[in-house]
């Protein structure tokens, strides 16, 4: 099964799809660009992995002083980072290199203390798509995911669908690639994650309480490119969906 969040009417609804768009819960069926599409779950602490793919890693070695073999690089994000399916991303006046970053995200469906990589799926609600935006010239002269690189309003897109974790079989054997107004510029595959999802699960779990609606965004593969004003991104994730969203520039919100 796969639902959506949606505006509409003046109210939040949750919507599945219908050969004429979606069905709202209460039974309407409406257009998808009568909506406005927001994230598929209201999320709780969002935990985002940095480095979590070996072709990654090896693209931007000039600037890392972490490899492969340390813990998993993990960083958090407030609510105000976060957009849904087609919304608007903000490229400020001063960036010269932003990128996207197309990621599985997994939803946790029950609280995880504690737990073992055995047992960690068991703790997996779902999975939605993800894309995660860059902004490097932010960067200190380490890779340390500071503040102004990753924690900025607009920058974390999720969406479209929540795909229940029952319909995955398989989660680390999914395509995802990215296209920049059409062309392909980012390929991978999950199964190429460093740390897979019920590996990173025993180790969060280790010293946090996971709760339901916390979301992990697993990491990207290689192949982030520049991004400019105008430009529209589709980050697809094999069997979760493809998540569409458009860079925009400072005076869109008044600056």
């Amino acid at each position: 099964m796969r639902t959506a969040r949606v505006a509409y009417g003046g109210a939040i609804h949750t919507a599945t799809p219908h050969d004429d768009g979606l069905r709202l819960a209460d039974g309407r069926v409406v257009s998808e660009d009568a909506v406005v599409w927001l994230p598929p779950v209201a999320v709780g602490t969002l935990i985002v992995l940095g480095l979590n793919y070996a072709d990654h890693v090896k693209e931007l070695s000039k600037e890392l002083t972490v490899t492969s073999k340390d813990e998993p690089l993990v960083f958090f994000k407030g609510p105000g980072a976060v957009i849904g399916h087609r919304g608007q991303t903000r490229r400020p006046r001063d960036a010269t290199f932003m990128h996207y970053e197309c990621e599985l995200a997994v939803v946790i469906g029950k609280p995880a203390r504690g737990v073992r990589a055995a047992d960690a799926m068991a703790h997996v609600a779902g999975y939605t798509v993800a894309n995660d935006y860059a902004i490097r010239d932010y960067l200190e002269n380490w890779y340390r995911p500071n503040l102004r690189v990753k924690n900025r309003d607009t920058c974390t897109v999720l969406g479209p669908w929540l795909v229940d974790a029952a319909d995955v079989p398989d989660p680390h054997a999914l395509s995802l690639s990215t296209r920049v107004n059409g062309t392909v510029t980012q390929q991978g595959s999950t199964a190429n994650m460093i740390n897979d999802i019920p590996a990173l699960i025993e180790y969060l779990s280790s010293f946090m309480t996971l709760l339901p609606g916390d979301v992990i965004l697993t990491g990207t593969p290689d192949g982030v490119i520049n991004v400019n004003e105008g430009d529209e991104v589709v980050c697809e994730v094999e069997s979760i969906g493809a998540l569409e969203n458009t860079i925009v520039g400072d005076s869109v919100f008044g600056r």
